[in-house]
Parts: C-alpha cells; sequence; structure tokens
C-alpha cells in the first residue's frame, strides 16, 4: 500500500507507545489522534487522556474534523478527567507520554512556544505561549514531540526564547515528516531517517549542525498498520497538518 509522510509519521507516535502507558496530547492535535486512534486498533493496550476530558473514547468512531477538542476525541469514553486532573497526574509522574509540538526548536531541545523576533515585551510574532508544553514537558515521563514540516526556520540554531526545555534524565523524542530524533547526552541525535528520504536531506533542512555520517532507516509502515489506518481514519484527517 501507498504511503508518505502523514501515514509514516502517525505511524512512528503510534510506535512510541507502550503496554499500559497512560498518553495524552493537546489541542490541535490530529495527527497524535490518529495515531492514538492507530495504536488501539492494532491492539495495543493503554489509557488515552485528552483535552476534551475523555477517557479512551471510542477508537472506532472515524474523526471527522481536525479539532481534537470536539466530540472526535470524547465520543464513547469511558470517563471524564479534566485538564487540572490531566497536569496533576503528570506532576505525580504518573502520565507516561505527551504527544506536544512547536515553533522553533534547539538541538538542546528548547522548545519556543513565547514569540519570534524582536523582544519578549515587543515580539514581531507573538505566539500562543507554554500551556501543557511548559508544564508538562518538565514532569512527564516520556515527551514525543512531533513536527510535520521539518525546515530551518523550525529546527533552528538557538531559540528566540525557551518556553521549556527538554529534561536530559529523561526520554525525548521528536519525530518530524523527514527523522526521528532522541536526546543523548543534553543533545538532539538523529537517531533514524524515513525511507523516502535521506540525511544529507535533513541536515539541509536542519539549523544546527548534524555530524553523523550515516543514520538507521527508520523500518516503513507494515501492510498491517496501513490497512488499520486506513480503516480508523477513512476522512484523512491526518493530512489536516500537512
Amino acid at each position: 500500500m501507498h504511503y508518505g509522510p502523514a501515514e509514516m509519521m502517525v505511524v512512528a507516535l503510534a510506535r512510541e507507545i507502550r503496554e499500559g502507558d497512560i498518553v495524552f496530547h493537546g489541542l490541535a492535535s490530529p495527527v497524535p489522534m490518529t495515531a492514538m486512534k492507530l495504536a488501539k486498533a492494532l491492539g495495543k493496550e493503554f489509557t488515552y487522556v485528552t483535552l476534551s476530558d475523555g477517557v479512551d473514547p471510542d477508537f472506532t468512531r472515524p474523526a471527522v474534523i481536525g479539532s481534537t477538542l470536539t466530540a472526535n476525541t470524547y465520543e464513547g469514553s469511558v470517563a471524564s478527567f479534566g485538564l487540572g486532573e490531566i497536569f496533576d497526574l503528570a506532576a505525580s509522574g504518573r502520565l507516561d507520554i505527551a504527544f506536544l509540538s512547536f515553533v522553533q526548536m534547539d538541538r538542546e531541545g528548547r522548545i519556543n512556544m513565547s514569540y519570534v523576533g524582536g523582544t519578549y515585551d515587543r515580539p514581531k510574532v507573538r505566539l500562543p505561549g507554554g500551556a501543557g508544553s511548559a508544564t508538562l514537558t518538565p514532569v512527564t515521563r516520556r515527551t514525543t514531540i512531533w513536527k510535520t514540516k521539518h525546515d530551518r526556520t523550525s529546527f533552528v540554531k538557538e531559540v528566540d526564547f525557551a518556553t521549556t526545555a527538554a529534561d536530559p534524565a529523561k526520554m525525548f523524542t521528536v519525530v518530524s515528516n523527514l527523522c526521528v530524533f532522541r536526546l543523548h547526552n543534553g543533545l538532539l541525535e538523529v537517531d533514524s531517517v524515513f525511507p523516502y528520504t535521506s540525511l544529507d536531506e535533513v541536515k539541509a533542512n536542519t539549523g544546527w549542525e548534524i555530524t553523523q555520517d550515516d543514520a538507521l532507516e527508520y523500518p516503513a509502515p507494515t501492510e498491517e498498520e496501513l490497512r488499520a489506518l486506513e480503516r480508523i481514519d477513512p476522512y484523512r484527517i491526518r493530512y489536516v497538518e500537512f
């Protein structure tokens, strides 16, 4: 079956989930939302909590719009669990993985969600701020970041402002449309490159210097994964972010 960056990213995010995990993603997250449904469809046992207050919504109900603050992530839920409780869950060390995104990121895993250009008081572009990123990144056991456009304006040498930062003592993974980065010794390194691209393309689209000479090729989606993805996402909501 055919696949592209959208399918590859959904599959890669779904593979990050482990059996028994408690998993969260926030607002404007159609790719992680689809990944949660895919992981459930493939039989992975985990608890899915969402910004809509739903716990384990019915994954068999396909999303019909890109919003993750709707029935897409609430219908069929086994319970309600508010955002305040989710933050408490993370702060007490019981949230296993949070799926988050960013506007800028540098090699140390510092995330900018505050402003771009100018100064904090007089920015060129004011961004939404820390919210879940600032609250959850320091306390969640594992953080997985997704970004559907891998370029030098996003993956920068130095962020304009550090809204939050990766904890070198914890697992920190970044999944883009080109590759997977993982944090090692406080720095992001290319863990693997997707089959349709190359390490040279990753280097050309990253603002910091990547000194690696080679990288593993990330395993392509399986036929089972692609069939399950078509079943749970017939309206192609996975393409909304691309």
